[in-house]
């Protein structure tokens, strides 16, 4: 098995580290992060905003980093890591997000930290009469020399901290419960739900640590048990401690004396055991945020370290200590950084400028495992998932937009702001040593694959073309079906089949070199069907880190004619259905097959499903070309809804009769008439064993989250279904060419040319102004309104984009008004962005419109225009012409010259 070229080996050449973190280790480094200033300073702050609901604030908060905690637990188990949200991020959205995301943590935790050692200081000076600044730098001193020693001995130390700090607030609030006193918790609201709501989004970052174990989750034993069991614990025994205790406060404290108390635990012991428990409490604040500040240090060191191994930081960065195996680089950074800011910063509003992030963090956490799922990469296997997808990660982020929301702009401006060193290092530094994309990137748009790639065309030589190249990802129901499908494509000619193993950024070449059990049998099997069916097909298995460019480079090296691929079921619970090459599927140069394969094995009775536009050509001659090889019934249907009136009716039979023409085996032609379309098909394809219908329109992100009639169709239909797809360059495939070229004596381009259809050197630079010109110089001559004109074409471009390549574009309108096709031509002073396939702008178009019993002469009308750019200089003529009879002459001339 070859490997395909994907990121610098230094990324996965550096030493890893030791997994000694166990399930206690694993809650006491996440309450020790949330028992910090979350509950010894944060409660006095958002009393002074929520009044004694501020118990209710805490709950609520910790209700919307559920979503989160449970998100970040599936993608921990599924990418188990040094560097926790970043690696998610990185891998998912790409280095960019990743870069600004590691070094936004980074800084928030940190800051984070040092306002612990903060916090620390305000209850030392309650205490004892020292320089408190002085203290919390040796503090800080302290816990930077035990994290250097290693995270064994920082377990060791978080689990008799937290076990202290939890036993001392528990006495502390038990105690405090005898003493409650109902006045002080009326009235319940006084500034009412908005004040609730502020204090909700304020104490949201008491939560921060839930999540901060998932950086130090290489260094976990068993993750994939310990990671979720350890957040989920961390998260209820937070959210019990948080409720308890400041239930406790607020009804032994009045809650105007409260607000601004920067040491409420203080305070507490105060009223309920006098001075001695109030020093008691003290020491047990200091010792539980110096915890909350060596836990923060711990998971912000962590964000370079992975940075470092990924080749977005320098490489010294990820050097591990020899013999404590900790990254002590990394960790002394941080401390240095946490001093500095100490020493010269009020790290109190940086600290709530951090939680605006934190927010957006936990927000981007949710929609990773969105993204991961509904991609569906093939590495991406969590022990855990999480329960009721999608509404958990939606729920998470709608909740966590709403606290940005209330926390007001500049919340919102901040949280942005701190993110722009993560920008300036990565375009400064990062960019030039990285090449990876992210899963998001990788089936989203690529320019570089608008021409071929350098790569592409040196193997071409040594691959050989072939007709079909099958491509083969994992989850095929039975891949003999899907070759055999590709062999019946190809007619006699060369088949590839080409199995590919998508393996994450990390994974080391040589982990995939050798050929494994299922791909060996593979191989065997499709040999075996060569020998015996005597197709000729050729096996390729490839690991790919880039399962999209593997596919575009093997397609141009191949120059197949076909691209067959299996259908992908949508999961339970997914948001949309997705194919596996995203962006690519409408991009390449050649037809494209995706196979719904039902179980069906004997092939009799077939049937199109046909309507006007870019695929229906190939629809109806792929149907008749596998209904002649299976020496199967064809069927050409139109679905008609059942309240239309006879003449559209009998126009519908017009085209079917039309397309009927094309075909070589006997067919049949038959109108579907329902009350919807997809009920109506699934309900006929209990009659056929395949069904061959064109791919749906161009899908945007929102659009994609419905269904559209093509998916319900292969999602539910009671046979297998074949889903076809022309190349954006070119709408035809080499059969339908060599039809059409028979159709064509006799036929001149010039009978449906009128100068009133032809516009030159038009000064228009956006699409919609150039559509509304076109429905203009239509409408009037089809008795018709504009919009009308507008719409049907912008129905056919949202199917597919009508650009050609070399600058044309061929858009087509289908109006049942119209009395006979019409073309008209037109040019622009100036070439417009049309998202043409080749990349280039278009400046020259040749518009068509027609009824749809007019589909054979539209295709003659295509072929004639395509046989003149292909072979003369009637491009450069049309582009010369001044005015409309120029352009006549430049069409006569190019027929002549043909």
């Amino acid at each position: 098995m070859t490997s395909q070229e994907a990121l610098p080996v230094a990324a996965n050449e550096v030493k890893g580290l030791e997994a000694r973190l166990d399930l206690r280790a694993v809650i006491a480094i996440s309450v020790s992060a949330m028992l910090g200033s979350g509950v010894f300073v944060l409660p006095g702050l958002a009393a002074g905003m929520a009044g004694p609901s501020v118990w209710i604030a805490y709950l609520l908060a910790g209700l919307c980093v559920l979503p989160a905690g449970l998100s970040k637990a599936e993608l921990a188990t599924a990418m188990p890591a040094s560097g926790g949200t970043y690696v998610y991020v990185d891998r998912t959205f790409g280095p960019l997000a990743g870069t600004i995301v590691g070094l936004g943590l980074w800084l928030s935790l940190l800051l984070k930290s040092a306002f612990a050692l903060d916090g620390l200081e305000a209850y030392l000076e309650a205490v004892v009469d020292v320089p408190a600044k002085l203290v919390g730098l040796l503090m800080l001193g302290g816990i930077v020399g035990l994290n250097v020693l290693g995270v064994r001995k920082v377990g060791k130390v978080q689990t008799l901290v937290v076990f202290t700090a939890l036993v001392g607030l528990i006495v502390l609030a038990s105690s405090g419960a005898r003493t409650v006193q109902s006045e002080n918790l009326t009235p319940l609201l006084p500034h009412g739900f908005a004040g609730l709501a502020m204090a909700t989004a304020f104490v949201f970052v008491s939560y921060a640590g839930v999540t901060n174990v998932a950086a130090v989750a290489e260094e976990v034993r068993n993750p994939t048990r310990n990671l979720p069991l350890g957040m989920l614990l961390s998260l209820l025994i937070a959210m019990s401690m948080y409720g308890f205790v400041v239930f406790v406060l607020v009804g032994n404290v009045p809650w105007q004396e409260l607000a601004g108390d920067l040491r409420p635990v203080h305070t507490l012991a105060g009223v309920v055991g006098g001075p001695a428990l109030a020093v008691a409490a003290a020491m047990l604040g200091v010792v539980t945020m110096s915890a909350m500040a060596n836990a923060g240090l711990l998971s912000a060191s962590r964000f370079p370290f992975a940075m470092s191994r990924a080749g977005l930081l320098p490489q010294a960065l990820c050097h591990l200590h020899t013999n404590f195996l900790t990254p002590v680089r990394c960790i002394l950074l941080t401390g240095f950084v946490m001093g500095i800011v100490m020493v010269s910063l009020d790290v109190v509003s940086i600290a709530k400028l951090a939680s605006a992030f934190i927010l957006m963090i936990f927000m981007v956490e949710n929609l990773a495992v969105i993204v991961l799922r509904e991609t569906g990469v093939q590495w991406y296997k969590p022990s855990y998932r999480l329960p009721l997808y999608p509404l958990v990660p939606l729920a998470g982020i709608l909740s966590t937009l709403a606290l940005l929301w209330i926390m007001g702009l500049y919340a919102v401006v901040a949280g942005v702001g701190i993110a722009v060193p993560g920008a300036l290092v990565f375009f400064l530094y990062s960019r030039r040593r990285t090449e990876r994309l992210g899963v998001l990137r990788k089936l989203g748009k690529r320019q570089n694959f608008a021409v071929p790639s350098e790569r592409a065309t040196a193997k071409q030589a040594a691959v050989g073309r072939v007709e079909s190249l099958v491509v083969l990802l994992g989850h095929e129901r039975s891949p003999e079906t899907l070759v055999e499908v590709g062999a019946s494509l190809a007619d006699g000619e060369p088949v590839r089949t080409l199995h590919v193993t998508e393996v994450p950024d990390q994974t080391l070449p040589e982990a995939v070199r050798e050929d494994d059990a299922p791909t060996r049998s593979l191989r065997r099997r499709v040999q075996a069907m060569s020998e015996d069916k005597q197709y000729r097909l050729e096996f390729e298995a490839m690991a790919s880190r880039d399962v999209v460019r593997t596919v575009h480079e093997r397609t141009q090296a191949s120059g197949c004619s076909w691209l067959v691929m299996g259908w992908r079921a949508r999961s339970r619970g997914s948001l949309m259905a997705t194919l596996p090459l995203g962006w690519l599927t409408q991009r390449l140069g050649c037809n494209i097959a995706v196979f719904h394969d039902a179980g069906v094995r004997y092939i009799r009775e077939v049937v199109a499903l046909v309507a006007p536009g870019p695929h229906d050509a190939l629809v109806a001659t792929t149907a008749d070309h596998l209904a002649a090889t299976h020496g199967a019934h064809l069927t050409l249907a139109r679905f008609v809804p059942e309240w239309t009136e006879l003449p559209y009716a009998q126009a519908q039979t017009d085209y079917l009769d039309q397309l009927r023409g094309l075909m070589t085996v006997k067919t049949s032609c038959r109108l579907l008439r329902g009350t919807a379309e997809a009920e109506t098909v699934l309900e006929e394809s209990a009659s056929y064993d395949l069904l061959v219908i064109g791919a749906a329109s161009e899908k945007r992100l929102l659009s994609s989250l419905r269904r559209t009639v093509t998916d319900r169709i292969n999602e539910d239909a009671a046979c297998s279904v074949l889903e076809v797809r022309t190349p954006r360059q070119r709408h035809r495939d080499d059969s339908v060419v060599r039809q059409r070229v028979e159709l064509q004596e006799g036929f001149d381009l010039l009978d449906y040319v009128e100068e009133r259809f032809l516009a030159t050197r038009l000064r228009i630079a956006k699409k919609d102004a150039l559509f509304d010109r076109f429905a203009t110089t239509f409408a009037e001559a089809l008795g018709v309104a504009p919009r009308a004109v507008v719409s049907a074409l912008w129905e056919r471009e949202r199917t597919q984009n009508t650009s050609v390549g070399d600058g044309v574009a061929m858009p087509h309108a289908t109006l049942q008004e119209a009395d006979r096709l019409h073309l008209g031509v037109f040019s622009l002073f100036e070439p417009m962005e049309y998202d043409a396939i080749d990349g280039r702008p278009v400046d020259v178009f040749f518009v068509t419109i027609g009824p749809p019993s007019e589909r054979q002469t539209h295709l003659r009308v295509l072929g004639a225009v395509a046989g003149l750019v292909l072979k003369t200089r009637l491009l450069d003529r049309l582009r010369a012409a001044d005015e409309a009879p120029g352009m006549v002459r430049a069409i006569e001339v190019s027929r002549d010259e043909a």
